[in-house]
């Protein structure tokens, strides 16, 4: 499933949030202030949902000039924008700004939208629509709809949907390779749970349980619930709008701005190396040594801009320059950020991070300018990209590729960070690497494999794992196929259940009549226990036209995991199958072997039954056979 933030921008009282309502029924403004003014003051967030699965979340950002701290703190998220102009206004000054601020943060889709088109005449709204198309022209918006709406009456509202579902499912998503990443927007204290933050995960999947790094603080803190769209969820992934619960961490230690990261992964310094641009409608000229206000993520701070191949910036205009920061900066290369003048405030240009770490440079230095032309072109990360995608799946370690490359294993080590910061490359194993275009090709095979299993299997709950690897990855260590696996589950592709995995989005879907065999059969294991009837004493008891649709859903309740097949002739409720591990458990809690006599005294049930149970453990490795005596596997379970 595709997670996509789509965001508002535009002129105050152009209607953002009334449309936002009329599109998803919430409504956007949650202050008492913003109720009573009439205008959009915090960024507020709501969710779309379409009947075929597709969603996506929604930024509603703030109109008026005096908030355009809090709309660009909501712009960083954004993967498409719609520019909402009003039909009775047209293009106004904060419609210009927040095009521009959309530009300078490279989003490259989007729509604009017309409202209020039932205030106006129908040749009005032409007339306005002609404009929008040239205030637009040489933007991301050039030659994208321009869509007319009403949110009174429902006039082009749904059009409106079905158009932003389209897009949504062509938009690229944020990537889920890098490490985890959420700027704050907002911190507040919920009674019973503690400190949450909110934000926009803007690259990686986040998990409960994870420990994550408070930057620019450095501070630590378990990450105890995540919830997406108000519901709990254990993974988030990128593109999702999120509420994090953060353990041990206070209110106070934490503020707008700071950005919630896996730990290590972000630096924080005083500098960054940047591709500037100045606006082509600024009416400022950026002067070397300008200080000026600088937006990133959710955070705000002073920065002097040192422009290293020149002594002005003209609008229209683009050079390497060094911010210079008074308080410490979290950032990585490749993040997008605006500037805006200091006094007064107006948005005057932006750019991208071309290093996260760098030393004081001197103006002019035509070596400092030829490394930052290759950062910016990738070039420099392509030979450590290509060396590793040559080894495919075998997961080189940096002292091979060192070896490879000709390089010292310190400076390999640093440029392996600063790709796997970047999601180029990824630490399958640790300390072993594969290339993100060889996860891909893996990804290809997976998915063509899983949809050919699924519609030869439409009620089993996935393939097994064995099969899997098997066919997935044949004469590889289990190890790295179980490290693939898993990444492709991290990332939402695949789902694991029971010992099978499926792709993510399938499932089974019983018809009314196999759903009264699925309730049937479920209570006959569930009543009797351990002692279950035999597969042979099951069928008389439906009648001889179910048995063969008996049979299926008695296989796809044994997929899922709420059946298991101990051996073909006896199946239990996975509730028994718990009680049987957890007897093994507490037995080898004090004892070093288990015989069969053993586990049928302390099971309270007969050989066939203690028989059944142990052969399975052995087969799937939770116990090892040596001679009459078990011991615990390399699958058994720990508490």
């Amino acid at each position: 499933m595709k997670h996509v933030i789509i965001g508002t921008a535009g002129h105050v009282d152009h209607g953002k949030t009334l449309l936002v309502k009329a599109l998803t029924g919430i409504d956007t403004d949650r202050l008492q202030e913003e109720k009573k003014r009439g205008i959009t003051i915090e960024l507020g967030f709501a969710h779309l949902d379409w009947e075929d699965g597709t969603q996506a979340g929604i930024v509603d950002v703030p109109g008026h000039e005096k908030f355009i701290k809090n709309m660009l703190a909501g712009a960083g998220g954004i993967d498409l924008a719609m520019l909402v102009v009003a039909a009775d206004e047209g293009f106004m000054p904060q419609t210009v700004e927040h095009l521009g601020i959309l530009s300078l943060l490279g989003i490259r889709e989007g729509l604009v939208v017309i409202t209020k088109t039932d205030m106006v005449d129908p040749e009005w709204v032409e007339m306005i629509r002609e404009d929008v198309k040239e205030q637009v022209k040489g933007t991301f918006l050039e030659n994208k709809p321009i869509m007319g709406v009403s949110a009174y009456t429902g006039e082009g509202i749904a059009e409106l949907r079905e158009h932003l579902r389209q897009l949504v499912q062509k938009t690229e998503e944020k990537s889920l390779r890098t490490p985890f990443r959420l700027p704050v927007d907002r911190v507040f204290s919920v009674e019973g749970f503690g400190t949450v933050v909110t934000g926009t995960l803007i690259e990686g999947c986040m998990n409960e349980e994870e420990v994550a790094e408070l930057v620019p603080s450095g501070l630590t803190a378990k990450i105890r619930n995540l919830q997406v769209h108000g519901k709990d969820v254990t993974t988030a992934y990128a593109g999702q709008r999120v509420a994090v619960n953060l353990a041990g961490l206070k209110k106070s230690d934490i503020q707008r701005g700071d950005a919630v990261a896996k730990p290590g992964t972000v630096h924080t310094g005083l500098m960054l190396d940047v591709r500037l641009q100045n606006l082509k409608g600024s009416q400022r000229v950026i002067l070397n040594n300008s200080q000026v206000h600088f937006y990133h993520g959710s955070s705000v701070l002073l920065a002097k801009v040192v422009l290293l191949d020149r002594d002005k910036l003209e609008p229209g205009d683009s050079c390497y320059a060094q911010m210079r920061f008074t308080d410490p900066i979290s950032a990585k290369s490749g993040d997008r950020f605006v500037i805006r003048f200091y006094s007064p405030l107006e948005t005057i240009g932006g750019g991208v991070v071309l290093e996260d770490n760098p030393y004081k440079h001197k103006r002019g230095d035509r070596k400092v300018l030829e490394a930052l032309k290759i950062k910016e072109s990738g070039s420099g990360d392509q030979k450590v990209v290509q060396a590793v995608a040559e080894e495919g799946i075998t997961l080189p370690d940096s002292k091979k590729l060192a070896a490879r490359l000709a390089m010292e294993e310190e400076e390999l080590q640093q440029e392996l960070e600063r790709l796997l910061s970047r999601g180029r490359l990824l630490e399958i194993l640790p300390g072993r690497y594969l290339a993100d275009s060889v996860l891909d090709k893996q990804w290809d095979n997976c998915k063509k494999l899983l949809e050919e299993y699924h519609g030869k299997n439409p009620l089993h709950f996935g393939m097994r794992l064995a099969e899997l690897r098997q066919k997935l990855f044949p004469k590889t260590d289990l190890p790295i196929t179980d490290g693939i696996l898993r990444k492709l589950q991290q990332e939402g592709k695949i789902k694991r259940v029971a010992d099978r995995y499926a792709l993510q989005d399938f499932e089974v879907k019983f018809t009314k009549r196999q759903n009264a065999l699925k309730d049937k059969l479920l209570k006959i294991y569930r009543d009797a226990g351990l002692e279950s009837p035999s597969t042979d004493d099951l069928w008389p008891m439906f009648q001889p036209k179910e048995k063969d649709e008996c049979k299926q859903v008695l296989e796809s309740l044994v997929t899922g995991g709420q059946l298991v097949m101990l051996s073909p002739q006896i199946v239990v409720y996975k509730d028994v199958y718990t009680a049987l591990v957890d007897k093994l458990q507490e037995w080898f809690a004090s004892h070093e072997t288990i015989t069969l006599a053993e586990y049928r005294d302390e099971m309270n049930t007969s050989r066939k039954y203690s028989q059944a149970a142990l052969e399975y453990f052995d087969r799937n490795h939770i116990t090892k056979k040596e001679g009459d005596f078990r011991k615990p596997g390399a699958e058994f379970p720990t508490k």
